[in-house]
């Protein structure tokens, strides 16, 4: 938990970015997320009804505090997706939320962040065509979940094929990879993919969610990737949507490396890679 506060200052230190390129958001209005996650769920979150077995499933203990975050932490990826229609790219430090689907939370997410802007983008005629990019180690099943039966967004998973969620849900496309998978496979097959992807959907915004628990260093990522792996992953991702001149909000997602100050060089990565493109 301690790279939400720490990250800030490492792009504040280094100059990627200034004080007033942030923004705290308020939380997000209850329509928002209803149009994606199922009211009585919803509700019982924010209402901290949530039974003891569902918040065991979620990893979280529930508390007033603890509502308020997802729901500020799902209008900021709504309010960060607003402004990358503007300038390009937005970033929400925390989010990356995937795991939750339509009526549950699991692997610490509650309330969907991504799906939730998408749907809002789709809703407010802001998009046309989603494409949803979730690299994290761990496959985006709440996502896909959330949209089985939408096809304005097109879901790709690439993520451990033996990792969490050990069930996982269909994604438009999934890839799960072997344990140990280093750098040159990963980049290898990602850099075949996702170019073929995008001109195949064209879509006219794209969600990222840049997980770096795809480190060798991380406690239960099981793959291979170095540093320098993970940020070509990102200047990959965030090269194609420069290329094709499409609008990407990025949410950072997970890392769980022993020591924090390798999650916070990785993240501050895709960071240093976006202020080089964009």
């Amino acid at each position: 938990m301690d790279k939400y506060e720490l990250l800030p200052q490492q792009l504040l230190r280094e100059g990627i970015a200034e004080q007033a390129d942030f923004f705290s958001s308020e939380p997000l209005d209850m329509e928002s997320v209803y149009a994606v996650h199922e009211r009585e769920y919803a509700d019982r979150v924010v209402q901290g009804k949530l039974t003891l077995q569902e918040m065991r499933r979620i990893g979280f203990t529930q508390t007033p505090m603890l509502a308020e975050r997802e729901l500020r932490i799902a209008n900021g990826t709504v309010r960060g997706a607003l402004m990358a229609l503007e300038t390009g790219i937005a970033f929400n430090i925390a989010g990356g939320t995937h795991h939750a689907g339509p009526a549950q939370g699991e692997g610490f997410c509650m309330l969907n962040d991504q799906a939730i802007a998408a749907q809002y983008l789709l809703d407010h005629e802001r998009a046309a065509k989603v494409l949803i990019v979730d690299l994290d180690v761990h496959q985006g099943n709440g996502t896909a979940a959330i949209f089985t039966h939408e096809p304005r967004v097109f879901t790709f998973s690439m993520h451990g094929k033996n990792n969490y969620p050990f069930r996982k849900e269909v994604s438009d496309l999934d890839i799960g990879l072997e344990d140990k998978t280093g750098d040159r496979t990963y980049l290898q097959i990602l850099s075949e993919i996702l170019p073929a992807l995008i001109a195949d959907v064209k879509p006219d915004f794209i969600f990222y969610q840049a997980g770096v628990d795809i480190l060798h260093t991380d406690k239960i990522g099981r793959m291979s990737c170095t540093l320098e792996g993970c940020r070509r992953r990102d200047e990959m991702v965030l090269q194609l949507a420069r290329e094709h001149n499409i609008p990407v909000q990025c949410s950072m997602g997970g890392g769980y490396s022993e020591q924090l100050r390798l999650i916070i060089e990785a993240h501050a990565n895709t960071y240093r890679v976006a202020k080089r493109i964009f």
